[in-house]
């Protein structure tokens, strides 16, 4: 896999770090933190963004839909709302590569024309009319694996063997896109850690990150503050900041390219220190 791509128009150097911005009263981690009474506080949303960006993110993931385990979907024009300002905002005052974080036609559509460059899918393009709005759209595409929906999806997953059909998940997505004219090089895959799995489920992908590697599409990982750290370390949400770096650095060292992340800075030192140890 090359050291770079092209996203937009714009060359993003891998490995990178892209941070999460959720605009959600309820996500698992940060929920409500950008809210004052009960509403998304623009500004505040915005420095969040700024803030990541100074300590060194490539790129910046909004999502106005909470994915956490049990949450309630929400109307497009609510996620529309929550998320496409905050988009336009951040492409006009900030140099960074921008993804949203979506599963909505609509909010693809609208996030392309406010400035995004890069669509984050944790359905994987799967709801009627996302791959066609994806395909028009012509940006960078992450595809997800998730077993179920939010609202059940931890509810006693199960797998045969679990890389194997993550993979060929992964697989059978990047045919449809590529079938339905989309490059290969805007396509990239996320094995979906903690999206309908078991502790044991991630930590075996995250033992088999290779397999992955080898489908040569960038890979991207999330596990910042997940409940998998919390299981291995018993800290609480806001305390799994060194569980998600060590996951991080163990991802690196694997060939992964994006580090999805809420503790930039510090997920930044590790990428740093694994780029020093590589050269020669």
């Amino acid at each position: 896999m090359p050291p770079h791509a092209i996203v937009l128009g714009r060359t993003l150097s891998f490995p990178a770090v892209m941070g999460v911005v959720n605009t959600t009263p309820d996500s698992f981690s940060d929920g409500g933190t950008l809210f004052t009474d009960a509403r998304l506080n623009m500004d505040r949303a915005f420095d969040r963004c700024a803030e990541m960006v100074a300590n060194g993110a490539s790129i910046i993931d909004i999502g106005g839909e909470s994915t956490r385990p049990g949450a309630k979907p929400i109307s497009e024009q609510e996620e529309l709302d929550r998320v496409i300002p905050l988009v336009e905002r951040v492409s006009e005052q900030l140099d960074v590569a921008l993804s949203i974080d979506t599963s909505s036609p609509i909010v693809m559509t609208e996030g392309a024309k406010a400035g995004a460059h890069i669509i984050n899918d944790v359905r994987a393009l799967q709801r009627p009319g996302a791959v066609e709005a994806a395909a028009a759209t012509q940006l960078s595409l992450c595809l997800m694996h998730m077993q179920g929906e939010p609202t059940s999806m931890q509810q006693s997953p199960r797998y045969d063997s679990v890389t194997d059909e993550v993979v060929q998940f992964l697989q059978d997505r990047l045919a449809v896109c590529q079938a339905a004219g989309i490059p290969k090089n805007r396509l990239w895959i996320d094995p979906g850690f903690g999206f309908g799995k078991s502790l044991a489920h991630n930590t075996q992908l995250m033992r088999d990150l290779r397999r992955f590697i080898a489908l040569s599409h960038p890979v991207l990982i999330g596990v910042s503050r997940k409940s998998m750290i919390g299981a291995i370390t018993g800290r609480e949400v806001n305390d799994r900041m060194p569980g998600g770096i060590a996951f991080a650095t163990w991802a690196l060292t694997q060939g992964v390219q994006v580090i999805r992340t809420h503790d930039v800075a510090e997920t930044v030192d590790a990428l740093n220190v694994i780029k020093a140890l590589r050269e020669e």
